[in-house]
């Protein structure tokens, strides 16, 4: 029998009071980090303005269910890479903010948007439902069926990915590539499949970043790669050799990362300049004002974060459900640590904003898509009297 709760009780107020924490620290970090800012825009205000934007999101994620999302991946997912694809042609022109890089579109009244964030979302939900198909079909899985399940799975994220690669938008992509990863590792692929493609993948990336390393020309000879384009790399290295022009920024990063000490300044209390610190910076703003325990504290509230999403992909019945939690799992947990590590000197800048604390209104109006589903997930769970598993 099933165990119908009330809506109040059914509704993850964890999860809204988390996010409530997320709001007040970003307003928080944007109002501190914009006071050594030029520019006149009240950026916590537009921030405010985007998370009101984002409570909309949530409230239409949660009327649906998730079969009805189920339903609907198909023509998200098109309707998405159908956005992606409109923005490489010239008819897009005068719809983009920057001709060179085709990531924004200007749209009137309300803004920049990016799609590529929003399209994060998209792909998660429609792989899920391949994912989740693919095993209601296969009750015996081989190893023919599993490569079947990784073609299908690469089909869908390799299409978004291709496009999001041509604007071009590096850092977003590897998001993209991440994603990937994480849906084919929850997928039930068979490890004969999914190690040696993971061994290869890690052995090219590591061979290419020796080569960057230590024989840039063999780059420039082989495949045209000219030294200067990465610059990203040799500055994540050793940013102090090139402190007053590609390194400036993270060398700035880490002097008020470390100034913070353990207490920090105290709010408003910032002293080193960081360029453009409301955005991708965000982290440094927290670690210089309120020290080594405001740091740790974000720290651990993406932690709860990420370990209650899990919790609700675990506890749901739903396979589909719970792929898509492995996938906004999967997002979010990239994102927060190649942000944190990037302002640590621990990978190298890529420009991925800090979920829920960055400014930005694309990549906080993806996120919050995202939780709405989760959301969504929860509040129609539903338990029966003779499960063995509790709430």
């Amino acid at each position: 029998m099933v165990n119908e709760k009330q809506p109040k009780e059914r509704f993850d107020w964890t999860l809204l009071f988390i996010l409530f924490l997320f709001f007040v620290i970003s307003i928080v970090a944007i109002a501190s980090a914009q006071t050594t800012d030029l520019d006149a825009v009240n950026y916590a205000l537009k921030q405010a303005i985007f998370y009101g934007l984002g409570a909309i999101i949530i409230a239409v994620a949660i009327y649906f269910d998730p079969e009805q999302y189920k339903m609907m991946a198909d023509y998200l997912y098109w309707a998405g890479v159908a956005v992606l694809t409109f923005m490489l042609t010239p008819l897009a022109n005068s719809f983009l903010a920057d001709l060179y890089i085709r990531s924004w579109l200007s749209i009137p009244l309300i803004g920049t948007l990016q799609p590529s964030e929003i399209m994060k979302v998209f792909m998660i939900i429609m792989v899920s439902k391949v994912i989740a198909k693919h095993h209601e079909k296969i009750i015996k899985p081989t190893l023919k069926t599993d490569l079947w399940l990784l073609a299908k799975i690469t089909f869908y994220c390799f299409i978004p990915l291709g496009l999001v690669a041509l604007q071009p938008d590096m850092g977003t992509s590897i998001v993209y590539v991440v994603i990937y990863v994480g849906m084919v590792f929850v997928s039930g692929v068979s490890w004969r499949l999914f190690l040696p493609a993971a061994t290869t993948i890690a052995a090219i990336g590591a061979t290419a970043l020796l080569l960057v390393i230590y024989k840039p020309e063999f780059l420039d000879q082989h495949f045209g790669i000219e030294k200067y384009k990465f610059d990203r790399i040799y500055t994540w290295i050793d940013p102090y050799s090139y402190a007053t022009n590609e390194g400036y920024n993270l060398v700035q990063v880490l002097r008020a990362i470390g100034s913070g000490e353990i207490t920090g300044k105290g709010f408003l209390g910032k002293e080193v300049h960081v360029p453009e610190q409301h955005t991708d910076f965000i982290f440094s703003v927290i670690g210089e004002e309120f020290g080594f325990i405001g740091a740790s504290f974000v720290i651990i509230l993406f932690f709860f974060l990420i370990y209650h999403i899990i919790r609700i992909g675990l506890a749901t019945k739903d396979p589909f459900s719970s792929y898509i939690c492995s996938g906004i799992v999967t997002m979010i947990t990239f994102h927060v640590l190649e942000n944190i590590g990037m302002q640590l000197q621990l990978l190298p800048i890529t420009g991925i904003p800090l979920p829920f604390i960055s400014y930005g209104g694309s990549a906080l109006l993806g996120n919050m898509l995202g939780i709405g589903i989760i959301f969504s997930i929860r509040y129609y769970h539903r338990t029966y009297m003779f499960s063995s598993e509790e709430e």
